[in-house]
């Protein structure tokens, strides 16, 4: 079993809570930048457009990479050190992306925002650990806020800075942003310190058996693999859609985006709730409006008024659905134990990224090959799986934390 040691029974200050979900906001964004971006990379770096997708491809596999094999390391290495050592890490790639004159160093350097951009998923965790018992789950909402108020202000942003700067300008701004971050966080966390008893090898090998042995784990990785599935679906696709169907410009299409920035409201909300013990209400509740947000769209299409009205509520509304039960399924995780909470977030987040990864290739498939129609018939179907599935939901939690402790 891993210990640790500097842990106080007391609860987190609002000023920490504000530092790691800003933190985490600015952190996370860095996956981000480049999906609105990919046609002046691609031109610049000398990418065809078959192998442009690889600028978002290969800084996910980077991401999922760091999740398996960097994020179990705060299970048994200095937290804080750890954070600072990946943040440098993904200053460097962040400059190295912005200065690239070729495509395979740009292509590196993304791989590298990835893996340095986990640091996110060690900070939510930390929050976890620093906050007493009775508001776990209002301190992970809130600082899971900031992570998706990131995610979702991150396209946009991309976009404006290149309409004025061109595109090497956010990355140059992200480094300088999380430069100064690294600073204050070096000066401002404190001390989190396991005890390892166990050697990295087998840490890793160590995430199949949790796997294996943590139902409650897999139920709520894949809940959120479908329906941020679904959420990666409509992200990719919607901007072709308005373009085509709407006659949005690059800048309509940016000022869009900004509207999924209200669905981030839901998450704290959620995390109150989870802490009143009602996440498998909220869970139920994600999955059933999830479902509505893509299936009005899916019944009511046209280039009219109304059908863009919709199309800006369903935006809100499946947003709120997915970081709502992000939130929840993290609180549910959490409370499994603290002796492997860097492993449980790393496996939930590395599976949940992939559905996600998946949901973005069918958007882009079922666009090409079906229009609008498949693409919003597809992501009524993933949600639907996933409430499917919790319908067969059965207590395991008590019995999960037996065996972690084990």
């Amino acid at each position: 079993m891993l210990k640790e040691q500097g842990k106080q029974d007391s609860s987190i200050s609002s000023w920490m809570m504000f530092l790691l979900a800003a933190a985490c906001g600015l952190i996370v964004a860095n996956l981000y930048y480049a999906q609105t971006l990919v046609g002046p990379i691609r031109d610049a770096t000398g990418l065809t457009s078959s192998t442009a997708g690889l600028i978002v491809t290969v800084t996910q596999i980077g991401y999922v990479a760091g999740l398996l094999f960097i994020v179990p390391l705060s299970d048994i290495v200095e937290n804080r050190r750890l954070t600072i050592v990946m943040l440098i890490i993904a200053i460097g790639a962040l400059l190295t992306a912005a200065f690239s004159p070729n495509a395979s160093l740009f292509l590196t350097a993304s791989l590298f925002i990835g893996i340095g951009s986990v640091v996110a998923q060690i900070l939510v965790p930390f929050a976890a650990y620093l906050s007493s018992e009775n508001q776990r789950g209002r301190v992970v909402g809130n600082v899971m806020s900031g992570l998706l108020l990131g995610i979702m202000f991150a396209r946009p942003l991309a976009s404006f800075i290149t309409s004025l700067w061109g595109w090497r300008a956010i990355f140059i701004l992200s480094a300088i942003v999380i430069t100064l971050l690294t600073i204050l966080l070096s000066f401002a966390l404190p001390e989190r310190k396991p005890l390892p008893t166990v050697r990295y090898g087998k840490l890793i090998l160590s995430l199949g058996t949790i796997l294996r042995q943590t139902p409650a784990l897999r139920r709520r990785a894949l809940y959120q693999a479908f329906l941020f599935g679904a959420f990666s679906l409509f992200w990719t696709v919607v901007p072709l859609h308005l373009a085509d169907n709407f006659g949005m410009s690059q800048i309509g299409i940016a000022w869009f985006a900004l509207v999924g920035v209200g669905g981030a409201v839901a998450a704290p909300i959620a995390g109150r709730l989870a802490d009143k013990g009602w996440s498998k209400m909220l869970t139920g509740a994600a999955m059933i409006v999830a479902v509505l947000s893509f299936l009005l769209i899916h019944l009511f299409q046209s280039s009219s008024t109304p059908a863009l009205i919709l199309l800006f509520v369903s935006a809100i509304t499946l947003d709120m659905a997915v970081s709502g039960n992000l939130v929840t399924s993290q609180r549910v995780i959490y409370s499994l134990g603290s002796e492997a909470r860097g492993r449980l977030n790393g496996l939930f987040m590395a599976i949940f990224f992939l559905g996600g990864a998946i949901g973005s290739s069918l958007g882009a498939w079922s666009y090409t090959q079906g229009g609008w129609n498949l693409t919003s018939l597809i992501g009524t179907i993933l949600p639907l799986l996933a409430l499917l599935y919790f319908l067969t939901e059965r207590r395991s939690t008590k019995k999960d934390r037996t065996i972690l402790a084990g």
